[in-house]
C-alpha cells in the first residue's frame, strides 16, 4: 500500500478574462494514496486529470479559485469520477463567467478540514487574486497548494477584474507565511518553492 503523495502534470490551454485570451500552462495536483484522492483544480483537459489520478476513488474535486483555466472542466470532471466540486462561495460571479448553467456542489470556508487518506487538507481563504480564492495546506506532507495566490517570485497577478494587490499581499502575510519556513509551495502555474523563499523575497 502506497502512502500520502502528491501526483502532479502539467497541461497546457487558454486563460480568458477581460477580453483577454491567454496561453497557459496549469498544474493539476493530486492528493492522496493507492485508494483515494482529491484533485486541486480542473484545468484544460479532463482525461489528463484522469490519467493523474490513475483510477482511484475522487473524493472531492477542490477548486483553489474560479478562473476559467481552473474551473473550465470540473463539471465534466464531477461527471466521470462522480466527485462534488468545492468552492469558495465568494468566486460566484468569476464562476458564472464559465459556467451559466450549473453550480458547485460544496462551499469552502476558512479553517475547513477536508479528509483524504488519512490526511487533513485546511482550507485558507485568501482572497487578492480572486474574491474566493484559496490556499490548501497539507500539514502531514508539509506543503501548500496555493493556486495563483503566491508563485516563485511573489504574489499572483492582481491587474485585473476582481483582484487587489493589497488584499492579496495581505492574505499572503497573514495566512501562508504563518506556515513552517520550510513548506513547500505547490502552485496553480509554473515551479515549486518554499514559504521561506517568499517570505524573504516579499519582505
Amino acid at each position: 500500500m502506497g502512502g500520502l503523495r502528491v501526483d502532479h502534470a502539467v497541461v497546457s490551454g487558454t486563460f480568458s478574462l477581460d477580453g483577454e485570451v491567454h496561453e497557459v500552462d496549469n498544474n493539476i495536483w493530486v492528493v492522496g494514496d493507492d485508494e483515494e484522492c482529491v484533485v486541486i483544480d480542473a484545468p484544460h483537459d479532463v482525461d489528463a486529470i484522469l490519467d493523474v489520478v490513475a483510477g482511484r476513488q475522487v473524493k472531492a474535486i477542490l477548486l483553489t479559485h474560479a478562473h476559467d483555466d481552473h474551473c473550465r472542466v470540473a463539471p465534466a470532471l464531477r461527471e466521470r469520477v462522480t466527485a462534488p466540486i468545492l468552492l469558495h462561495p465568494d468566486d460566484r460571479p468569476l464562476w458564472e463567467l464559465t459556467h451559466t448553467d450549473e453550480l458547485w456542489d460544496m462551499d469552502l470556508e476558512d479553517g475547513q478540514s477536508i479528509k483524504v487518506a488519512g490526511a487533513s487538507l485546511k482550507v485558507l481563504h485568501t482572497p487578492g487574486h480572486a474574491p474566493g480564492a484559496v490556499c490548501v495546506y497539507v500539514h502531514d506532507l508539509d506543503c501548500v497548494f496555493t493556486g495563483d495566490t503566491l508563485f516563485q517570485g511573489g504574489p499572483g497577478a492582481t491587474g485585473r477584474s476582481y483582484s487587489d494587490a493589497d488584499v492579496i499581499q495581505e492574505s499572503i502575510r497573514r495566512q501562508l507565511f504563518r506556515l513552517p519556513d520550510d513548506t513547500v509551495v505547490h502552485t496553480g502555474h509554473g515551479d515549486d518553492t518554499t514559504i521561506a523563499a517568499e517570505r524573504e523575497a516579499l519582505g
